[in-house]
């Protein structure tokens, strides 16, 4: 289901060039989550199909999609926009079409454990402490997602992801990173790029002249 679009996200794609159609590929899987790169090819209509698992979609540029619903259900048209997040639950058989006039990728983070988790908390929680640059998109009982900004030379305090997550970058990076036992890295990705993450403590200097922007799916971690 289409969460309500933050005018937020308007401005964020105008901070960042577009990022490049790629073909449809499994960029990686664990016990948590399968993440696949779909391609959304234009004026193609997809077989009908289902999802048994909930998912998070990361539109990596913009379009136009409609759905129809093998079940009788009245088509509906949703306008999606680059950098925009979506939950997306169970829908039974449905078959989709772009309308608009190009192709776009979404990133699809399947979740394989269901259930209620763990609220996330910790001290050192950069929503909390750093609130300039982590921002809560949305949080339900499996995930926590956030939209992190950081300016051109910008640097965060410590803080710490207390939880695995899958980071998908909207923009490219080049960060230098220190631990909290001081050790220090130069991390480097692409626009489009989406990476695990297992929980760790660290600030971070963005080292480019540019704005930096990604998406973070934090994976709650289930009650049992």
């Amino acid at each position: 289901m289409k969460s309500k679009l933050n005018a937020a996200v308007l401005v964020c794609c105008s901070m960042f060039g577009a990022i490049t159609v790629e073909p449809s590929a499994t960029l990686f899987e664990n016990d948590q989550v399968k993440v696949l790169r779909a391609l959304e090819k234009a004026h193609v209509k997809g077989k009908f199909h289902e999802h048994k698992l909930n998912r998070v979609m990361i539109y990596l540029q913009s379009g136009r999609q409609r759905f129809e619903y093998q079940d009788g259900r009245s088509a509906k048209v949703i306008d999606w926009h680059a950098g925009e997040v979506d939950w997306s639950k169970p829908e039974g058989m449905h078959a989709a079409e772009v309308i608009s006039g190009e192709a776009f990728n979404i990133i699809e983070i399947e979740l394989k454990t269901s259930g209620v988790g763990k609220p996330i908390v910790s001290d050192l929680d950069p929503v909390k402490i750093d609130p300039k640059h982590y921002r809560v998109e949305f949080e339900n009982p499996q995930v926590r997602v956030l939209r992190v900004k950081i300016e051109g030379h910008g640097v965060t305090p410590m803080h710490e992801h207390s939880v695995n997550r899958v980071t998908v970058f909207l923009t490219d990076q080049e960060f230098r990173v220190k631990d909290s036992h001081g050790k220090t890295d130069t991390v480097r990705h692409k626009a489009g790029d989406a990476v695990w993450g297992t929980p760790t403590t660290h600030t971070e200097e963005n080292l480019s002249e540019k704005p930096f922007e990604v998406l973070a799916v934090e994976l709650k971690q289930m009650n049992g």
